[in-house]
């Protein structure tokens, strides 16, 4: 009986030792990544599916062995579109969730919000959406896997030149009250035209919510353009477009990626036959893409987003995004160890520092000196209500 008493002991005592050690820190069985999206406020429609493409490339990972032996740990928090919320993701996903590093913010308004935040923690953020060229020049822990607007809309210039399109005279509308559409609408719009030996007159500007862009639109075609320049979101440009069109407009609408939303054709309708815009994904490039716009579009039909079908090139950079942490995180050999965080995420942005990438969005994908990742653009035009690929830019190569 003694001897059964001390084996039960011994067990017990075994048991307690083997609780100890998986509940020490030092044997995380996680790795936390922090995700800032949007599922409500104005930029919704463009924006929550960044979630299912995080969490198919999450699921992915996890699937095949997680980051270094372990599982993948998602928090998320809905910025509603709100930079102040935005600087509050990074701090809670941070501080209180101990997330190594974050996907997102989504647009450039929040990144510009939540970048000084994030420096000062010291966590890597690499947003998917956020495109104002600029962003990450004075921050070391701010990464972008996008193409900025003032470099895909100057690729676009380029095609309409190479394929003869007449572009003497261009005039610009503008959302003014859209980060990133107003400051493409008045200054980079204007400085690109300007480069590039195209007149134009002031940039026209309407707000997010106006119902009736008619005389804005009457002001912009007394001009008599050869193309109109929109930087508007997709539901503010479907507006701009039908009344060019109701107003006898018959050249061309342009515009770069802020609306170049391979979703929002109904919004346009048949009166955007002839759209040329510029985006950063093509989903049909290869096997790659194809398989993944397949998930995508199966993964939003189960979680009834019936109309996401096809990956916006934030959606397909934000899938990137995860893989491109987990290669980081990997080359960085992170544990997940809560009492090694800061460590661990200072190595994460110096892992990243001469890191090469291939994913959905493009093969070898490489950094600029501003942390700014170097990727192709595609000219799509519209022609009854299909995308179709017009022209095509590869990504600027890098030093080194």
């Amino acid at each position: 009986m003694k001897h059964m008493h001390l084996r039960i002991g011994c067990y017990i005592g075994s048991l307690a030792l083997a609780a100890t050690w998986l509940s020490s820190p030092v044997y995380a069985q996680e790795i936390t990544l922090g995700l800032s999206m949007v599922k409500s406020g104005p930029l919704k429609s463009v924006g929550e599916a960044t979630e299912t493409s995080v969490d198919i490339a999450v699921a992915e990972i996890n699937a095949k062995g997680g980051v270094n032996g372990k599982p993948i740990k998602l928090v998320k928090f809905d910025t509603a579109t709100d930079p102040r919320q935005a600087a509050t993701a990074t701090q809670k996903l941070a501080q209180d969730d101990n997330a190594l590093a974050i996907i997102g913010p989504f647009s450039s308004g929040e990144a510009a919000v939540a970048f000084p935040v994030g420096e000062r923690i010291g966590i890597v953020q690499m947003p998917n959406a956020a495109s104002q060229p600029g962003l990450t020049a004075n921050f070391s822990y701010a990464w972008r896997l996008t193409a900025d607007e003032g470099k895909q809309f100057t690729r676009l210039i380029a095609t309409l030149k190479r394929k003869n399109i007449k572009i003497d005279r261009a005039e610009i509308m503008y959302v003014s009250d859209e980060r990133v559409s107003n400051i493409s609408g008045t200054q980079f719009y204007p400085a690109i035209f300007k480069a590039n030996n195209v007149a134009f007159g002031e940039p026209v500007a309407f707000q997010y919510k106006s119902f009736d862009v008619a005389p804005q639109v009457s002001q912009v075609l007394e001009r008599k353009p050869d193309v109109v320049a929109l930087a508007a979101t997709p539901d503010s440009a479907g507006k701009v477009i039908k009344e060019l069109r109701r107003q006898g407009f018959q050249g061309r609408v342009i515009g770069s990626q802020i609306f170049a939303d391979p979703n929002a054709l109904d919004l346009f309708g048949q009166d955007a036959d002839g759209l040329l815009i510029v985006a950063g994904y093509w989903s049909d490039r290869n096997d790659l893409t194809r398989a993944f716009t397949k998930h995508f579009g199966e993964e939003n039909a189960k979680r009834g987003l019936l109309t996401k079908k096809i990956p916006h090139h934030t959606d397909a950079q934000a899938y990137d995004i995860v893989y491109l942490l987990k290669q980081a995180m990997e080359k960085a050999h992170v544990t997940g160890d809560p009492t090694k965080v800061a460590q661990e995420r200072t190595a994460i942005r110096d892992a990243l520092n001469g890191i090469r990438f291939t994913g959905v969005t493009g093969e070898n994908t490489c950094f600029n000196e501003q942390r700014d990742a170097q990727l192709p653009g595609f000219i799509i035009e519209i022609k009854d209500l299909k995308w179709n690929l017009f022209d095509q830019h590869a990504a600027d190569p890098c030093k080194g």
